[in-house]
């Protein structure tokens, strides 16, 4: 870990501000608009790096109405939105928590917009997650930020964490963009001219100096230079060791710098944007499974539940521990390494996935934090989790993006055959061999599935009825732009359990307060982003449900310290 005399400096110079948060995520919009309410905060981050999980994500927020949405011809409205929310999470979350979302949703936009360098956009088309409840949208809530200029950090650029993957062109790709270069060789004439526009991008900007990124690379990187332009304080290879608690308020926190310890009192809160326990593998084990990898999870490092477990020392509360954004991704090589992402995948036509029995168990192209509530739930009741494979044939390897990585047509990579995590062959019954699947149970599946396929219609599971399946589907294959026979060559690949993130954690109030068990608020203790248990109880809304949580609790918990007054520290 290398040491940052900037980090050394910042520390140095605030003994006292009045908000300390913990995280620099999400966490730096509680900065941002605490910026503009005229308080003093400082943002400690445990890892060497800026950005957090919000710099490895896909980078999208979820929020209803908001002004991106209205301005570019949306007709959602939060009347919409409080419908769909009250459909889908019901009672697994306090209501007034996401109507405190939906409230602040359009002034943390325009928050953002004026402390931020950042523009937005509408990824128009991408569903939310379970359109078909009341409220829901086919069209989608989902924006993403513009690509961004990497080099408008300046000095402070090497201290902003890099993204999973190192990009083999210049190409700032959004998440909007990738369902149609998944689809170049089947809609040419969509995916070629945006291939072409980020290529251009990239390409000429590198030559007049930018280095543009997109996704949660671009938003991540807003954030932190709207920090930076604000002049609010970043320190980096910190981590919170102790809340420092005075009666029953938090007054402040000892943090350890390269292992220096120092104290830092704070006049409104302690804000905790620190994410959740995505790498405490005795945590996950305990509240999730004991089935679960080590450290599947595409969740930062450092989000090992150290906020939580300091915040439980003082008598919070906790719920939803046994959440995450579940997201099944193809196996890593070894161990150690980090999984693969794997997201249209799932729903494109020639393909299905079989549990280690063999059979199918769920709707592929289903939302991926259902996918991985079901496999639990599948657990519970004697299925463990096991190997799950993802079976296709030679049509869909000719026509779709694998892992984000393999073109169409382009041969699997030798490592991976290597590595046993692919094998290819001429016959059900051979891939069945190779995978060590039950044969018959697998041949069984096969001609299931394919008899389902020829049809159009997933009498089974239902594959391509809603129109989130469909959002990744392929629309020139019909009926079913998610159904498609398997035939001739085969391919399968090895599928694990991984996550965006945890979502369970504190229990906090519709202004972020952290709760105790008797639901008293903890005075001067906030909690947002995935270190609080979600705001959406066991349900993903939409693309960017991550994501807006830390962003408008941000806002909000910004807002209710600026009315609070100051504590003498």
């Amino acid at each position: 870990m290398k040491t940052s005399n900037i980090s050394a400096e910042v520390l140095a110079a605030n003994t006292t501000v009045d908000l300390l948060i913990v995280g620099s995520g999400t966490g730096i919009s509680a900065a941002l608009a605490g910026h503009e309410k005229n308080l003093k905060s400082l943002i400690i981050e445990k890892t060497e790096y800026v950005g957090g999980s919000t710099a490895l994500s896909g980078g999208a927020f979820w929020i209803p109405a908001n002004p991106v949405l209205t301005e570019n011809g949306s007709k959602d409205t939060l009347e919409k939105g409080e419908q769909y929310l009250k459909a889908v999470v019901g009672n697994d979350s306090p209501p007034e928590r996401w109507q405190s979302f939906l409230k602040h949703g359009n002034a943390t936009i325009e928050m953002l917009r004026r402390t931020t360098p950042m523009t937005f956009f509408w990824a128009k088309g991408y569903s939310d997650y379970h359109p078909e409840e009341p409220g829901g949208d086919a069209m989608g809530r989902t924006c993403e930020c513009q690509p961004f200029d990497l080099k408008r950090l300046g000095n402070e650029i090497s201290r902003f964490r890099p993204g999973l993957m190192a990009a083999s062109l210049p190409m700032p790709v959004t998440g909007y963009d990738y369902k149609w270069l998944n689809l170049m060789m089947r809609k040419p004439g969509k995916a070629f001219p945006i291939i072409f526009k980020r290529l251009f991008q990239g390409i000429g900007g590198k030559i007049v100096g930018k280095d543009l990124v997109a996704g949660g690379q671009a938003i991540a990187a807003g954030l932190f230079a709207g920090a930076i332009n604000n002049n609010i304080p970043v320190a980096t290879n910190t981590k919170l060791v102790e809340l420092l608690v005075d009666g029953d308020r938090v007054v402040g926190a000892v943090v350890d710098h390269d292992g220096t310890k120092k104290e830092i009192k704070v006049t409104r809160g302690v804000v905790l944007a620190a994410g959740g326990f995505d790498h405490n593998m005795p945590m996950r084990q305990k509240y999730q499974s004991e089935s679960l990898g080590d450290h599947y999870s595409f969740g930062a490092e450092g989000n090992t539940g150290d906020a939580i477990q300091l915040s439980q020392k003082i008598g919070a509360a906790i719920d939803l521990m046994k959440e995450s954004w579940w997201f099944p991704a193809i196996s890593p090589l070894k161990k150690g390494e980090n999984p693969m992402v794997l997201l249209a995948e799932r729903s494109l036509p020639g393909s299905f996935m079989v549990n280690a029995k063999g059979k199918r168990f769920i709707n592929e192209a289903t939302d991926y934090m259902s996918f991985g509530q079901k496999l639990l739930a599948d657990e519970k009741e004697g299925t463990p989790i096991g190997d799950m494979w993802l079976v296709f044939d030679q049509t869909y390897r000719n026509r779709y993006i694998l892992g984000g990585s393999v073109f169409p047509r382009a041969k699997l990579p030798k490592e991976w055959y290597d590595a046993g995590i692919a094998f290819s062959a001429d016959s059900p019954e051979e891939i069945a061999k190779l995978t060590g699947l039950p044969a018959k149970e697998f041949k069984s599946t096969f001609d299931r599935f394919n008899a389902l396929a020829e049809t159009g219609k997933d009498d089974d599971f239902q594959r391509g009825e809603s129109a989130y399946d469909r959002y990744y589907g392929d629309p020139t294959v019909k009926p079913n732009p998610n159904l498609l026979a398997l035939k001739g060559k085969l391919y399968a690949v090895k599928v694990v359990l991984s996550d965006l993130g945890t979502c369970g954690g504190l229990v906090a109030d519709e202004h972020g307060r952290v709760l105790r068990e008797d639901k008293s608020a903890i005075e001067g203790l906030y909690a947002i982003g995935n270190t609080a248990a979600n705001i959406f109880g066991r349900v993903y809304p939409g693309a960017g449900g991550t994501i807006c949580q830390g962003l408008v609790y941000g806002h909000i918990v910004a807002e209710h310290a600026a009315s609070l007054s100051p504590v003498e520290a």
